[in-house]
């Protein structure tokens, strides 16, 4: 979701998730939210199972209506939000068939093939830094450069050459971003694993250690009750 809201800040539709969000109706197995997006600070439990029950479709309408420059990568983000969403959804399934496992690999090459457009929103700490000094490196070379001139030039002239320097400076952020960003990292990588797993050891929900969390709490309780 950092990704998503990552992308959303870029095109400006983090207003229109929000209000996506608050108007979702109540259905059975849904517990609706009293805040908006933005509000929710922590995400556990049941929140994170109805964000995963309704994301893609509040996705959905936060970027409806795109105009001719947007609707690629509003298309890219939303087929690569809904097939994780689909993957994970089937991995929870109490159990599985050849064709439930087919859809989980479909689903997952999906993600892995569009994830791309979330690139620039998982810059890694090294990156933030190597991009944070790029900055500040370019702003006192382009400060250097101005005070040579700054007497030659109206006031017209140096308003408009510090928004070309805003623009450049930004630009070459995020070509940095997007140059040493990647997705090699374990949580990405354990996935392709999922479908083989459940073929040799049977349906992860097995696995779930909430059982074992519930007795250990309710045992607690009991006992010093």
């Amino acid at each position: 979701m950092e990704w998503v809201e990552g992308f959303l800040k870029k095109v400006n539709r983090q207003q229109a998730l929000d209000d996506a969000w608050q108007e979702i109706p109540p259905y059975p197995g849904f517990s609706v939210q009293q805040k908006a997006y933005c509000e929710i600070t922590q995400w556990q439990g049941k929140k994170m199972h109805n964000l995963g029950y309704c994301i893609s479709a509040v996705l959905a309408s936060a970027l409806r209506n795109p105009d001719s420059s947007q609707y690629q990568d509003f298309k890219s983000a939303l087929k690569c939000v809904s097939a994780l969403v689909d993957f994970t959804l089937t991995a929870q399934y109490r159990s599985h068939t050849p064709d439930t496992l087919t859809y989980m690999e479909s689903y997952l090459q999906t993600f892995y093939q569009t994830k791309v457009i979330f690139l620039e929103f998982r810059p890694s700490k090294a990156t933030r830094a190597q991009a944070n000094r790029q900055d500040w490196e370019l702003r006192e070379l382009m400060a250097d450069q101005n005070m040579k001139e700054v007497h030659h030039r109206s006031v017209a002239n140096r308003r408009r050459l510090a928004d070309q320097e805003r623009v450049e400076r930004s630009d070459r952020r995020a070509d940095l971003i997007r140059r040493e960003n990647h997705f090699n990292f374990i949580k990405i990588h354990y996935l392709t694993h999922l479908a083989s797993h459940v073929r040799r050891f049977g349906s992860i929900s097995m696995y779930s250690t909430e059982i074992g969390e519930l007795a250990h709490k309710d045992q607690i309780k009991d006992r010093y009750s």
